[in-house]
């Protein structure tokens, strides 16, 4: 008796667990932006070299989802987010250790490396945990946590690094992250996949069948397109908010956090209206919410007035995070579980990819065409409309096959 209601607890042990890992995940990754004017001034850096300190983290990141998504499959979710969670740790505590801008840089890199191979396992794990009906509501669920954490980290590091110095926040914030793993640990034993005989079980991936998959390289670009307008809003929002629009962002601080309070409710939605009232239509849910994305993005683009720009940034926000929570949902009904980090691995490098080069081509539009926005926003607007497209071209009839064999699988 016991023993079952255990069972029954473990996926939402399990979801919740994984809610705070990214919630730790990124506070630990935004603290670098809120600390870098104080590294700036102790390094005597420049406004280059601090933007790439800040950069550092998302280049290992982005290149770490596919080898992170492999290495989940081959050894497992458990261990390997026990694992990723442990590295950026540590190199959250080494931060606070730096003594020059290129140890910076290194322990940066490996920090974006560590934390590369989180989001695939997490993810693989709720897969894992859940069972087939529920689990496209619980991977949108789960990737809420992403605004819960863009919203929370600010408000939790901004005191931390004034209060105890920065040095000191990266060192308390590690500590957290190694405290958590303890709980992790003892709360989901066991780590290692076994067999009936207790032996570790240790998989073959057919990682080129993964690579060869047309489907998922469509979700890449989906996702790709839909994440360019978060990660380059995210980036130059307030710089052009305060040069474009001269406004005190202290004067609406207030209104900051909204987008990503839409965004959150957006994908915690997202799951639920695809299984009661999408089922078998998911592809036209992702086409109808990116599409709407890019009109909302448009809608932001041309609009005269403050109030017009903050309230058609939200629209985008939640539509552009429905849209994206989504994708990740559908995705989880279609891909089985043997091959899914893997998989997911390959969908989120296009995520973070997007993260990396939305911010650096925003700012070489801005600076090309003389300090205006309007063909940054036209080029988010364009981002928006190539998910739209692309959703268009999902094979309803193959995804329903791999719908199938992923339910199979289980």
């Amino acid at each position: 008796m016991n023993q079952l209601i255990v069972q029954k607890r473990k996926p939402k042990v399990t979801f919740i667990l994984i809610y705070i890992a990214f919630i730790i995940c990124f506070i630990d990754r935004s603290a670098i932006n809120i600390a870098l004017s104080y590294i700036g001034t102790e390094f005597h850096l420049s406004t280059t070299q601090l933007g790439v300190v800040s950069s550092a983290f998302f280049f290992s990141y982005a290149f770490m989802q596919i080898p992170g998504g492999w290495l989940t499959d081959k050894f497992g979710s458990k261990l390997t987010v026990v694992v990723a969670i442990a590295m950026w740790s540590i190199f959250t505590i080494m931060t606070g250790f730096a003594w020059s801008l290129a140890s910076l840089l290194i322990i940066r890199v490996l920090f974006g490396i560590g934390e590369g191979a989180f989001p695939s396992a997490s993810l693989k794990q709720i897969a894992e945990e859940f069972t087939y009906e529920s689990r496209a509501q619980a991977t949108s669920a789960i990737v809420s946590s992403n605004y819960a954490g863009a919203a929370i980290a600010p408000l939790l590091i901004a005191p931390i690094i004034a209060t105890v110095g920065w040095r000191n926040a990266f060192h308390l914030m590690g500590v957290l992250g190694l405290f958590f793993i303890i709980v992790y640990f003892f709360l989901l034993r066991p780590i290692k996949k076994q067999d009936a005989t207790g032996a570790p079980i240790v998989q073959k991936v057919p990682l080129k069948e993964v690579i060869c998959n047309k489907i998922i390289w469509k979700f890449v670009i989906v996702v790709f397109g839909l994440s360019v307008i978060t990660k380059g809003l995210d980036s130059w929002m307030p710089t052009y908010l305060l040069q474009v629009r001269h406004i005190n962002l202290a004067g609406i601080a207030w209104m900051v956090p909204l987008p990503s309070v839409a965004a959150g409710v957006g994908a915690l939605l997202s799951g639920y209206l695809m299984v009661h009232f999408c089922n078998g239509k998911e592809k036209w849910f992702i086409a109808l919410t990116s599409l709407l994305t890019t009109l909302f993005m448009f809608g932001m683009y041309r609009s005269t007035g403050l109030v017009g720009v903050i309230s058609f940034e939200i629209l985008t926000y939640f539509f552009k995070s429905m849209a994206f929570s989504g994708c990740f949902a559908l995705f989880a009904q279609l891909v089985s579980r043997k091959s899914y980090g893997s998989s997911v691995g390959i969908v989120n490098f296009g995520g973070q990819l997007a993260g990396f080069l939305a911010p650096i081509l925003i700012g070489i539009l801005v600076e090309q065409f003389g300090g205006s926005y309007s063909v940054a926003f036209l080029f988010l607007v364009a981002s928006a409309a190539l998910s739209f497209i692309v959703s268009l071209t999902f094979d309803t009839q193959k995804m329903a096959a791999s719908k199938e064999n992923a339910e199979i699988d289980l």
